[in-house]
Formats: C-alpha cells, structure tokens, sequence
C-alpha cells in the first residue's frame, strides 16, 4: 500500500478513532497519542492491510486495544502511588503516635500496664498471660479492656487538644 492509498483507506478515519480515544480516555492529549502510535502501527503495517476487509473497525479495535493498555498503566500506577503514600502517611503517623501510646501506657496501674504491655506489645495469647503474671484468664481480659478503654480516653482527649490546636490556627 503506498501513501496516497494509506491517506484515502486509512488517514481519513483519524477525526473519527480520535473521538473514539477520547470517549474511553477523557483526556485530548492522550487520545491524541493513542491515535498517532495506532497510526504508525498502520503504516508499519501497510502492506498486510490490503487482506483486512474493514480498515475502519481494524482501526477502531486497534485504539480501543491501546485505550485499555493505557488505562491499566494508569490505574496500576495510581493505586501504587496511593498505596506507598498511604503506606508512608500510616507509617509517619504511628512513629508519631507510638510514643505517645507507650507513654499512656506506662501511666496505668501496674497490673493493667503489664497485661497490656504482654498483649499488645509482646503479642501473647491471653493463657500465656495468664501463666506469666498466675491470674486468671477473665482476670486478663477484664484488665486488658479497661486498660485499653483508659488508653483510648487518653488518646481521644489529645486528638480533641490537637484537633482544637489546628483549628485554632
């Protein structure tokens, strides 16, 4: 196929497959690129073309094929960036607030504070902390929620102080 061909079987569908791109894509500059690299494609492909009986849907499959591609780039990227800033915000936040947790923690009653500690800190089964500190298992549970109930008042209470403070600014 030579070039007057191309123009005349295949170039005068471009306003066409650009209105295309742009109905998946939204964005004009990216229909824009999507329709000029179907193009070169098409014209890599010239010579092969001449066996397609509809240069027109081939053209349209092309773009929508390239529509979607570019879309899974984009969402893959997008849900990464949203991923590793969530993963640094939470991050951030908790080395902020860990101290703070630990803190709270090492102003509760002593029994509490140790029961609180080997859960949530040390991560060990309530039978565990039973056998360690020899109290009973509904012992261990009581002393943990309202250790857990103290340390959520504490930190709803400087939350409202920091909540007021930004406010206040």
């Amino acid at each position: 196929m030579n070039q007057e061909t191309f123009k005349t079987s295949v170039f005068v569908h471009k306003d066409k497959l650009f209105r295309f791109a742009r109905r998946i894509l939204v964005s004009d500059d990216e229909a824009y690129d999507v329709v000029q690299e179907i193009l070169m494609k098409l014209w890599e492909k010239r010579n092969s073309l001449a066996e397609v009986s509809n240069i027109e849907a081939y053209a349209m499959r092309m773009v929508n094929n390239e529509c979607v591609n570019r879309l899974r780039k984009f969402d893959v990227r997008e849900n990464y960036k949203n991923v590793v800033q969530t993963d640094w915000c939470i991050q951030h936040e908790q080395q902020e607030i860990k101290p703070l947790i630990l803190n709270l923690i090492d102003q509760l009653p002593e029994k509490q504070r140790k029961v609180m500690h080997l859960k949530d800190v040390e991560e060990l089964e309530i039978k565990e902390i039973a056998g360690i500190l020899e109290m009973e298992e509904n012992t261990i549970r009581v002393n943990l929620m309202r250790a857990r109930q103290k340390v959520r008042e504490q930190l709803e209470v400087f939350f409202e102080h920091e909540e007021r403070a930004i406010n206040y600014k």
